[in-house]
C-alpha cells in the first residue's frame, strides 16, 4: 500500500475545527500557538469561538485551514505516523502550502504569514462584486473550456479548478461567469452553481495577487520537501525549492489540476489517500476520479487513532 497525504483548500472551514486535536495532543496545540504568534493575533480563538462569516474571509480561512491541517499532522506524528509514511504530498489551492509545511519545506510561521498575505492579496485583486466563480457539474474539462471561451466575450473567463470528472469550476468577470453558467446548461451540464466566494480565484484577474506572492515568496526560505509535492499547476512531482517558489506564484492565476494530480499519484503507485485536516471534500473528489482508490480522513483524534490502529 502506497499512501499520499492530501490537504484541503478553502470551503472546508468550520467553527471548532482542530479543537479536539489540541485537547488530545499537546503537539497539535503547539501549532495553533505558533500560528497565533506568527500572525500577532489569536486566530485560534476565531477558529474555535468566532463566527463563520469572519472565519470564511479569505485572509482568515487560508491560515486557519493550514493550522488545522498541521495540527492533524502533529497528531499523526505523535502516533508514529510521520511524513515518511507518505510517498507524495499534495494540496488543493491553499492546501499546497499546508502540504509543503507538513513536508518541512516551509516553516509553520512563514506558511501562516504567506497565507495571510495570499488571502489579503487575492481578496483585494478584484473589487467585490466584479468577479465570480461557478461550479459546472456534468461536463468534462474540455467541454467547460469551450464554454468559458464562448462566454468570455472579451472578458476573463477560465476553467479554474478541474476537481473531478463531474465538476469543473470557472472563474472570471461576474457577467462572463454568469454567461458561462447559462451556456453550460444549454450544452448539457446537469447543474451550474454560482459559488459563494469573495473573489474570482485561479484566473488572470488574480495577477496583482500573483505579483504580491512573488514578492512575499522571494523573502522566505524554501527547502526541498521530505517527500515530493505534486504541484497544482503541473500535476507532477516537484522537489526543487526554486521550482516550488515559481509554481506557487503561477498557482495564483493558474488552474488547480486536481483530477490530473490524483491520476498522476495513482500512476506512480499510490493506492490510498489520507486527507489531513478539515472536512472530506477531497475524499469525495478522489472517489469520483478513480473508484479503485481508498481515502481516509485525519481531522479528529478518532480519525488519527483509527489510522494508527491500521
Amino acid at each position: 500500500m502506497t499512501i499520499a497525504f492530501v490537504f484541503p483548500g478553502q470551503g472546508a472551514q468550520t467553527i471548532g475545527m482542530g479543537k479536539a486535536l489540541t485537547e488530545a495532543y499537546p503537539a497539535a496545540k503547539a501549532i495553533f500557538d505558533e500560528v497565533d504568534e506568527a500572525l500577532g493575533e489569536s486566530l485560534s480563538q476565531l477558529i474555535w469561538e468566532g463566527d463563520i462569516e469572519t472565519l470564511t474571509l479569505t485572509q482568515n480561512a487560508q491560515p486557519a485551514l493550514m493550522a488545522t491541517s498541521l495540527a492533524a499532522m502533529r497528531a499523526l506524528e505523535a502516533e508514529g505516523l510521520g511524513i515518511e509514511k507518505a510517498a507524495f504530498v499534495a494540496g488543493h489551492s491553499l492546501g499546497e502550502y499546508s502540504a509543503l509545511a507538513a513536508a518541512g519545506a516551509i516553516s509553520v510561521a512563514d506558511t501562516a504569514r504567506l497565507l495571510r498575505t495570499r488571502g489579503r492579496a487575492m481578496q483585494s485583486a478584484v473589487p467585490v462584486g466584479e468577479g465570480a466563480m461557478a461550479a459546472i457539474l456534468g461536463l468534462d474539462l474540455e467541454a467547460v473550456r469551450a464554454v468559458a471561451e464562448e462566454a468570455a466575450q472579451g472578458e476573463v473567463c477560465q476553467a479554474a479548478n478541474d476537481n473531478d470528472p463531474t465538476q469543473v469550476v470557472v472563474s472570471g468577470a461576474k457577467a462572463a461567469v454568469e454567461r458561462a453558467a447559462e451556456i453550460a446548461k444549454e450544452k448539457g451540464a446537469k447543474r451550474a452553481v454560482m459559488l459563494p466566494v469573495s473573489a474570482p480565484f485561479h484566473c488572470a484577474l488574480m495577477q496583482p495577487a500573483a505579483d504580491a506572492m512573488a514578492e512575499a515568496l522571494a523573502g522566505v526560505e524554501i527547502k526541498s520537501p521530505a517527500v515530493p509535492l505534486i504541484a497544482n499547476v503541473r500535476a507532477d512531482a516537484v522537489t526543487d525549492p526554486d521550482e516550488i517558489r515559481k509554481l506557487l506564484v503561477e498557482q495564483v492565476t493558474g488552474s488547480v489540476r486536481w483530477r490530473e494530480s490524483v491520476q498522476a499519484m495513482a500512476a506512480k503507485g499510490v493506492t490510498e489517500f489520507w486527507e489531513i485536516g478539515a472536512g472530506k471534500a477531497l475524499s469525495g473528489m478522489i472517489r469520483k476520479i478513480d473508484r479503485s482508490l481508498t481515502s481516509r480522513q485525519a481531522g479528529t483524534p478518532e480519525d488519527v487513532q483509527a489510522l494508527a490502529a491500521g
